[in-house]
């Protein structure tokens, strides 16, 4: 759920504009640099700019020199053919005057992309499983990495910034913030083929499928009516669509707050509740830190007035005081015995907020935090020690149970208005993160996303695989290897959960499987219930690199798939599954199924093994239909004999 200020991104924007491209006397794109990699066997299109009538590119590994007329504004586009696997090479480019790139390789490329699972960098804020010592020993030539930055544009653009300078070659100081499935991914590739692998880490946390999709995919969509004729009907213009956008926000809000149970309540300009509004006593109380969807409030989305009572020292008595509150998922308008000291925006941004010393004095206070969360995860977050009170070097910690009173229940409502200077909304990313770079040729495309669609699987389902159909056609390329990973098992584990939104959407993304050249990583066994954003990257990248090494590069002897059931049999009041490969079951009985009976009600059946790729279910009331792994967070043990876990399943 990042979030960016309209201001921020027109800025990120200006400085691509109207110099697009990076300076030099043949002037290049952002994304073309020394030390890049540059896909084998392929065609490279470069564009730029040029003062002089022509440009010519020659390249060190051979071949005719290729010369080009610019075009109005010196403008140019010329077209490099790539040889096999090799380098270091250079590539000159002369208008009269030569610019050179050096250490340039000819190998394997990968476009990493999607959400904070795919962004979650090695150390940062990511910190993967043993990240330390995967850092410090991460020292490889052979892989380069090129980072893009975050940014915005409701229409196509030709340059985007990036991370670093550009291309690097992977080194502990590179790779910490750099995408961690992406890196571990081309560590492998690289061992394994033998040649120069680039990744391309093209991702932004939080975001959901529709902003990295095209304006004529989403319009295919059902769903998104309003955001694309805000587009439309202000002429794709920033300015004119921020103010018809607050306009509309106001009215959600204030619909939004008539709709929380407490009556008329009194609203403030900054949008959060008046605190002339009397609290209520004998209020819950919820943990903090912590996120309220995993105790308090199961998927809630809303406005929570959150109050904690604290003893103030004497001594602080007219002394600034600092006020820490961790992260907080995603608005904050925060008061200091009910007078308001500051608020703040962002999931991931932690909140440090000073309190007057004129407003400080010992005793009791009451420090009240209205949290607005409008979708995912909510609440105030963190580790304990984050939220607390200090004065010069004492500290008083907050962390523990807080009173919280519910405002405002979004899941009432009409979807909020998506934000067109935040992240999600539509097409913003495709526009100005993926279109840049389609000049770079590439293997392929491996995606992780789905967290901020849950919710939305029937929706989903279309638009997934309209995003991949819209990557392939920009890129000329119908059968682009797209490779993708399955949501893993999060929130509380459940043995009967039917209408599990997590398990939609992990069916919502197995639909893209019925287009060619597609495949996915299973992932659900290696997932945390109590974190998003699971650590064992690792394990991710290895699978994905598995169907990678069989299905783009031939390696036949590699299994990238668990089992798959062929058929369900029903007979008997009982069903029997038959799979097309041989199944191990971790631990003494399968575990997973829920089946629904005669009566419409959906139980835990009884399993028994009937033979290595044969199972039995059972259950009083009989059985009308099998599902597996089929929750939120699921209790499935069933694996292939390489050990890969078999998919969740309807039937």
């Amino acid at each position: 759920m990042k979030r960016k200020t309209l201001l921020m991104w027109l800025m990120a924007l200006c400085l691509l504009a109207p110099s697009t491209y990076a300076e030099a006397k043949v002037a290049l794109p952002h994304f073309v640099t020394d030390s890049m990699v540059v896909q084998q066997n392929s065609v490279w299109t470069i564009k730029g700019r040029a003062d002089g009538p022509s440009v010519t590119a020659r390249a060190s590994w051979g071949g005719k020199a290729v010369t080009v007329a610019t075009q109005a504004g010196g403008r140019f586009s010329l077209q490099l053919p790539t040889p096999k696997a090799g380098g270091p090479y250079t590539v000159s480019l002369s208008d009269g005057e030569p610019t050179v790139l050096r250490d340039v390789f000819v190998g394997e490329v990968w476009l990493c992309s999607g959400q904070s699972n795919m962004e979650m960098p090695l150390g940062g804020w990511g910190k993967v499983m043993d990240y330390e010592r995967e850092i410090a020993t991460a020292s490889n030539s052979s892989v380069r990495l090129l980072q893009i930055s975050n940014t915005m544009a409701f229409t196509p653009q030709e340059d985007v910034g990036v991370e670093m300078g550009g291309w690097r070659t992977c080194s502990p100081s590179t790779v910490e913030d750099f995408s961690a499935v992406a890196y571990f991914f081309a560590r492998i590739m690289a061992a394994r083929l033998g040649v120069h692998v680039g990744v391309i880490d093209c991702t932004w946390g939080g975001t959901p499928a529709e902003a990295w999709t095209s304006f004529e995919g989403v319009k295919t969509v059902p769903g998104f009516a309003e955001e694309l004729g805000l587009l439309t009907g202000c002429g794709f213009d920033a300015a004119r669509i921020d103010s018809a956008y607050n306009s509309r926000l106001m009215q959600w809000r204030a619909q939004a707050l008539a709709s929380g149970g407490k009556g008329s309540v009194r609203v403030l300009a900054d949008g959060a509740p008046a605190l002339s509004e009397p609290i209520a006593t004998g209020l819950p109380v919820m943990a903090v830190p912590g996120q309220w969807e995993i105790g308090a409030l199961p998927s809630f989305d809303g406005m929570v007035r959150l109050r904690k009572v604290v003893d103030i020292p004497d001594g602080w008595s007219g002394r600034p005081v600092t006020l820490s509150l961790g992260c907080i998922d995603d608005e904050d308008v925060t008061y200091f015995n009910g007078v308001k000291i500051a608020q703040g925006s962002g999931y991931n941004v932690r909140r440090s907020y000073v309190i007057p010393g004129g407003m400080v004095k010992g005793g009791a206070a009451v420090v009240t935090v209205c949290v607005t969360d409008y979708e995912g995860e909510g609440g105030i977050c963190g580790d304990a020690r984050d939220v607390a009170m200090s004065c010069g070097g004492d500290t008083v910690s907050l962390a523990g149970g807080w009173e919280y009173e519910v405002f405002a229940d979004f899941g009432k409502l009409p979807r909020k208005p998506v934000s067109p200077s935040g992240s999600s909304f539509p097409t913003v990313l495709y526009n100005a993160m993926v279109c840049p770079i389609v000049t770079m040729p590439v293997k392929g495309v491996l995606w992780y996303q789905g967290c901020s669609n849950v919710g939305r699987a029937e929706q989903y389902s279309p638009l997934f695989r309209r995003l991949i159909s819209d990557w392939r056609e920009m890129r000329h390329s119908p059968d682009m290897p797209f490779y993708f990973v399955q949501l893993s098992a999060y929130l509380k584990p459940c043995l009967v959960q039917p209408e599990s939104g997590w398990a939609a959407l992990r069916q919502a993304q197995a639909d893209a499987l019925s287009l060619d050249n597609t495949a996915m990583a299973v992932t659900i066994d290696i997932g945390d219930s109590a974190d998003i954003h699971p650590k064992n990257k690792q394990e991710v990248a290895r699978r994905l690199s598995l169907i990678a090494l069989k299905r783009s590069y031939g390696v036949g002897w590699v299994v990238d798939t668990a089992p798959v059931p062929v058929s369900c049999r029903y007979a008997g009041g009982g069903a029997e599954l038959e799979f097309d490969g041989n199944i191990v079951v971790d631990g003494s009985r399968p575990q997973g199924f829920i089946v629904k009976t005669a009566a419409g009600q959906w139980v835990v059946p009884a399993v028994t093994v009937a033979g290595k790729r044969t199972l039995r279910l059972s259950a009083d009331g009989g059985i009308e239909a099998v599902r597996y792994n089929w929750a939120d967070y699921p209790l499935g043990n069933l694996r292939g004999e390489t050990g890969l876990p078999v998919a969740q399943f309807a039937r």
